[in-house]
């Protein structure tokens, strides 16, 4: 497994990563950290939640665990060099997830059909339990020019679109 960092693909660059799931310049975000995992063709992440993220008494949000799984399915975009946005998701909350504990969040692709792209993904206990489990829909967007302004010109955005593909690849 290699690891792989923030939204970036191999043609988009996304500087300064303040994202709530994964960005580590966000010091109130989770900054999960995510692998590519080749030969099961996903993204896995082992961490552990803090106790601010409480819900029930030892035991993680709801609104954590969505977060989690959301990050986990967006990741699963990157196999296909795509940045895609969260259109819809169901989530199964089949087990209280503890805090405190190391735990395991893996994405993966379902299909694609045009801009649409359906993932999985789910929590899991060090012992392969699943606690919950979730399925996305996410459209593949043109990120240049949904993004552009808040990078602009200059040393922190400049060229960080500059190897962007005429087409998407599968």
């Amino acid at each position: 497994m290699r690891k792989d960092s923030g939204h970036d693909t191999r043609h988009i660059k996304i500087p300064r990563n303040h994202c709530f799931g994964c960005g580590p310049a966000n010091p109130d975000g989770l900054r999960l950290v995510f692998y590519l995992d080749d030969a099961r063709r996903s993204f896995v992440s082992r961490f552990k939640l803090a106790k601010r993220y409480v819900g029930p008494p030892g035991h993680a949000h709801g609104g954590i665990i969505a977060t989690i799984l959301d990050e986990a399915m967006g990741k699963a975009n990157k196999l296909r060099h795509v940045i895609a946005l969260t259109r819809e998701m169901k989530i199964e909350y089949l087990r209280p997830v503890p805090l405190g504990v190391t735990l395991i969040a893996e994405g993966h692709n379902r299909s694609v059909r045009g801009r649409v792209h359906r993932n999985v993904a789910e929590i899991r206990s060090e012992a392969g339990e699943v606690l919950a489990r979730s399925t996305g829909k996410f459209i593949a967007i043109d990120a240049e020019k949904m993004f552009a302004k808040h990078f602009g010109k200059g040393k922190a955005g400049g060229q960080w679109l500059r190897n962007r593909p005429i087409q998407q690849e599968d």
